[in-house]
């Protein structure tokens, strides 16, 4: 099934799954936002930057930790831990009863910076990226390994509290009915402010109209050119300098009605464009693919999903089982399943937005050049 816009997808969503809600048209369109959330964070998972992943997190601006701004989802770099087995008869796994673990209580870790989350609930509810407790510059998430019929394993691992990269995600363009969009142009801008604000390496608009960057070193010098040659040297480095309080910054944007494309680019696109790292697009198409076969034209393999989605938007009050923080363990199963086994359709959803010629495989191998340096050395 095809959809002229995503519009006109979430004029379905509102006649065939919210119609109960009181706004449907805005409960369709905050789901869609959800999914795009989802989109964005089971590729992540397909990439395998799973373990480097947290979700909802503060972020202090460079050189200014008075302000911070929580991102959708940092990747920081991540050392395994502790890997455990449990009986399913020990649900729920809380993140107090992990903190007791001999190899975590040997951290010395404050009673009151330990979270009150669950990795698992006794209905099988997986919070992705369990933040287990904090520990100055390091803080301990927990995940889950695997889940069989009597017996399972999770493991730990010690993350920095500085990423090297985030994403966020943003539904950008005029509503329905409106010919301005004055809140998705302040969104587009709040996203752009801190894109521009929490790395080291700082734009800088050149009067020929090009982007150059900037970058200073502890001895007071600075290293300076054109912002994405500068970029890919600082990622190829090993140099702790550039590389400690550098952030790349990624964007993903889709739709909000039928008023620009990938190659059509209204303010919201242009003003996000020269502010992130990446600007990767979620085609109308792509969206509309993953909306048909999760809940309009069910795909087998996202039975769970589908119906923990629908589970979680009934109107009735209850825990959501379909967010990215927290969802259920078998439409976590379903939704990694399906993204594994679709990844080159999946990865074809995206256009990238900026830099100009470059495609999603420089982005993955970017991630994975800075996922594998050795950051201990780096942050000694």
């Amino acid at each position: 099934m095809s959809y002229p816009s995503v519009d006109q997808l979430q004029k379905v969503l509102t006649e065939k799954i919210f119609h109960y809600a009181k706004d449907s048209k805005k409960a369709a369109g905050r789901a869609l936002g959800t999914l795009v959330e989802i989109i964005t964070f089971y590729s992540l998972k397909a990439w395998g930057l799973e373990r480097n992943v947290a979700i909802e997190k503060p972020l202090p601006e460079f050189g200014n930790d008075d302000i911070t701004h929580n991102v959708e989802y940092s990747l920081h770099p991540s050392t395994p831990l502790i890997t455990v087995d449990f009986n399913r008869e020990s649900l729920p796994i809380t993140a107090r009863k992990v903190a007791k673990l001999p190899e975590v209580a040997a951290l010395s870790i404050p009673a009151d910076s330990i979270k009150n989350s669950a990795l698992l609930s006794n209905d099988l509810v997986l919070r992705n990226s369990c933040t287990v407790c904090y520990c100055g510059e390091t803080f301990l998430n927990a995940y889950l390994d695997n889940l069989g019929r009597k017996t399972g394993h999770y493991s730990v691992a010690t993350l920095r509290r500085r990423p090297f990269a985030i994403f966020e995600c943003k539904r950008v363009g005029v509503e329905e009915g409106m010919r301005k969009g004055p809140q998705t142009i302040e969104k587009a801008k709040q996203g752009a402010y801190v894109a521009r604000t929490v790395s080291a390496l700082q734009k800088i608009r050149l009067t020929d109209g090009s982007m150059g960057g900037l970058i200073q070193k502890r001895d007071g010098s600075f290293r300076h050119g054109d912002y994405y040659k500068l970029m890919a040297e600082i990622i190829a480095s090993s140099d702790p300098e550039l590389l400690s309080r550098f952030i790349l910054t990624v964007g993903v944007v889709s739709n909000h009605g039928n008023w620009f494309t990938s190659e059509n680019h209204n303010k919201e696109l242009k003003v996000l464009a020269q502010s992130y790292d990446w600007l990767l697009f979620l085609t109308d198409a792509g969206i509309a693919q993953f909306i048909d076969e999760l809940l309009l034209s069910p795909a087998p393999e996202l039975g769970a999903a589908r119906k923990a989605f629908l589970a979680s938007y009934t109107g009735k009050k209850g825990a959501n089982q379909f967010t990215k923080v927290q969802i259920s363990l078998a439409a976590d199963t379903a939704l990694q399943t399906y993204f594994r086994s679709k990844a080159s359709t999946i990865e074809g959803w995206f256009n990238i937005i900026a830099p100009a010629g470059k495609n999603l495989a420089v982005l993955k191998d970017e991630l994975g050049t800075l996922k594998g340096k050795n950051w201990q050395e780096i942050h000694a």
